[in-house]
């Protein structure tokens, strides 16, 4: 099924040029989630650099690219897909009480282009990782010249923005697949 979310930026963090950012939510034939992340107005976005295709820490730190899986019962897992190669998977207890090393069978296969106005990324993911999934949310951190960042995602609850919020979680998944 194939569907597309806007995300809205967080109103105490407006972006500078940016002018909306979606994401395309594809679950393949072939077993595989696609996630294309669309970042319209990126003539000032950042990007990090290449570090290689591999596991990272502290990609939220610059340009990265998010999903979160709520299992329904308080414990959720957090993907980061940076534009440097690098991606992050996290498991949660519950709000924000990181559960011990989380492992992913396969690893997420991360390609971006970028045109004069539109950056996109595409990640592809083995969708076993939806299975358990109550819920997901998606979200993204934008840093632009000058490292002004702008944070988006479905929905917003608070005066900081905060991904973790189960509010957040806006996409229906069921028997592993997105409603």
């Amino acid at each position: 099924m194939v569907q597309t979310h806007e995300l809205s930026a967080h109103p105490a963090f407006q972006p500078a040029r940016v002018r909306g950012v979606s994401v395309r939510w594809n679950e393949l034939g072939d077993g595989r989630l696609m996630l294309r992340y669309r970042v319209d107005g990126c003539e000032a976005l950042v990007l990090p650099p290449f570090r290689g295709h591999g596991q990272g820490d502290d990609l939220w730190k610059t340009t990265c690219f998010e999903l979160f899986l709520y299992d329904g019962e308080g414990r959720y897992r957090e993907l980061n897909f940076s534009p440097s190669g690098q991606w992050a998977l996290y498991a949660f207890e519950g709000y924000r009480n990181r559960a011990g090393q989380a492992v992913l069978r396969d690893y997420p296969e991360i390609r971006h282009d970028r045109g004069t106005s539109v950056f996109v990324q595409t990640v592809f993911v083995d969708s076993a990782i939806l299975l358990g999934a109550e819920r997901a949310a998606l979200a993204a951190v934008i840093v632009e010249e000058g490292g002004r960042p702008s944070y988006w995602a479905l929905a917003h609850n608070g005066l900081r923005p905060d991904f973790h919020d189960p509010f957040a979680f806006r996409v229906a998944i069921e028997g592993g697949a997105a409603r």
